[in-house]
């Protein structure tokens, strides 16, 4: 099967060369290569020096990334289009636990699915996408050099959008911040490459006072990592969880004093209880994908266990806000990068038509994407895919409901491609009837 030219297949020409881009093997990058801040394609060693189908759309998307700031509104045309062998008229956003990885490994067929989106089918085209997950404790570039290495898959920070990625928009709104999560002080590095001023983390607390925390010490690592500070003369403006804790008593202890403190100060006491920072998760799910056979906590459950304490010490309740999925705002970030990308590709100031969102979490991947469907906000269309290879179980019916419900990630692009293709052959029909309708017109005009 072939694709029309007029319809589905893009220009195949070769893609343009970007100035200033690094191409970086994944089996020979370092943290100190990945922290420079310009663009950056992580790819495996055998295509360092000879781009692979995967190239095109990982560049493109890393340069429209970070020309978001400057996306124009209404719907203008930019004059010339770049050569493009990819597709405009849809995109895949995948996630990525559970969907392309299970316990750090690959998910057998999420290869052959990003083989078959970079052009290995039978449409004779390449479609674009991106990945929204709600892991966090890394920087972008980190979670593109580990994705890269597990798919052998060439692909850019640019297509990343994790959980905490939109927190970024915060980092001129508070001063002192406390970042909770992930191993070591990856959190904060993380924090302070978004922009964010005076970082502290749970290390560095309990580094000033060993008592804040009775059954935890720090080990010589986390005295390492960990600031020295005096924490009677400092006030936290905000508390972020910014991936998973790896101590839920002693980061819970924390927390709690900052929320009842008054103004951030640690060593004192609200009478109210209305005096502290605010708080808020990166995501909010309750369990994840694991390669245990069963799912286990995540960070949902521990904004759920911080609410039902601080509503048993305090008699109130606690406000928190979340971001990832399913809130609408990822959703929107993610349609602004499609955005840009198709006017930087192809000339169209809107995003593509419609993203086959493929997740295997109905409380966040699926629910996410039906609600930004429903909201006054959505500029196009989101189709939910769910796959069995993650927390959904087999056999059992979702609290919300995909578009369609599939095995694994290949049948997932298979199923949008397909349909994607019968679509255009319903417009050519319908066009053709029209010119046919015409032309028989025209020939009856005496």
């Amino acid at each position: 099967m072939a694709a029309d030219p007029q319809t589905m297949n893009p220009r195949h020409l070769a893609p343009p060369k970007r100035p200033g881009l690094r191409r970086l093997s994944s089996q020979a990058a370092t943290a100190e290569d990945i922290a420079e801040d310009s663009p950056l394609v992580i790819t495996p060693e055998v295509h360092k020096d000879n781009p692979s189908n995967a190239h095109e759309t990982a560049v493109a998307m890393e340069m429209a990334k970070r020309n978001m700031g400057v996306l124009s509104s209404g719907t203008s045309t930019p004059s010339t289009p770049l050569d493009t062998t990819v597709t405009d008229q849809y995109a895949y956003a995948f996630d990525i636990d559970g969907v392309l990885i299970r316990g750090g490994n690959p998910i057998p067929e999420a290869v052959e699915a990003m083989k078959m989106l970079n052009g290995e089918n039978e449409y004779g085209i390449k479609v674009p996408y991106i990945f929204v997950t709600n892991g966090g404790g890394k920087t972008e570039q980190e979670r593109c050099l580990q994705l890269s290495k597990q798919l052998e898959l060439e692909i850019s920070p640019g297509q990343f959008i994790c959980g905490h990625t939109p927190m970024r928009e915060m980092a001129e709104r508070y001063g002192t911040v406390l970042v909770v999560g992930g191993e070591g002080d990856k959190c904060r590095l993380v924090a302070e490459g978004y922009g964010f001023k005076d970082v502290v983390t749970p290390g560095d607390i309990i580094k000033d006072n060993k008592h804040t925390t009775p059954f935890r010490k720090l080990t010589d690592e986390e005295l390492a990592h960990s600031r020295a500070r005096n924490f009677n003369e400092c006030e936290i403006e905000a508390i972020f969880v910014f991936a998973d804790s790896r101590d839920w008593a002693g980061d819970q202890q924390i927390i709690l004093d900052l929320l009842m403190s008054v103004n951030g100060r640690l060593g004192t006491r609200s009478r109210t209880f209305d005096e502290g920072p605010p708080i808020f998760f990166s995501h909010n799910d309750v369990v994840w994908s694991t390669s245990h056979d069963y799912t286990r906590l995540g960070m949902g459950a521990l904004r759920a266990s911080l609410e039902a304490m601080y509503k048993a010490v305090t008699g109130k309740d606690l406000k928190t806000t979340a971001f990832g999925k399913p809130q609408i705002g990822t959703f929107q970030f993610a349609t602004r990068l499609l955005q840009q990308w198709r006017k930087e590709t192809h000339a169209i100031n809107s995003p593509p038509e419609t993203v086959y969102f493929v997740g295997d979490t109905p409380e966040s991947d699926i629910r996410g994407t039906n609600e930004y469907n429903e909201s006054d906000s959505s500029t196009n269309h989101w189709y939910s895919i769910l796959v069995e290879t993650g927390v959904y179980e087999k056999g059992t019916t979702p609290r919300f409901t995909p578009k369609v419900t599939v095995p694994n990630v290949l049948d997932a692009v298979k199923h949008g491609m397909k349909r994607e293709w019968d679509r255009q052959l319903k417009k050519t029909a319908k066009l053709n009837g029209a010119a046919g309708i015409m032309a028989d017109l025209e020939n009856k005009i005496p």
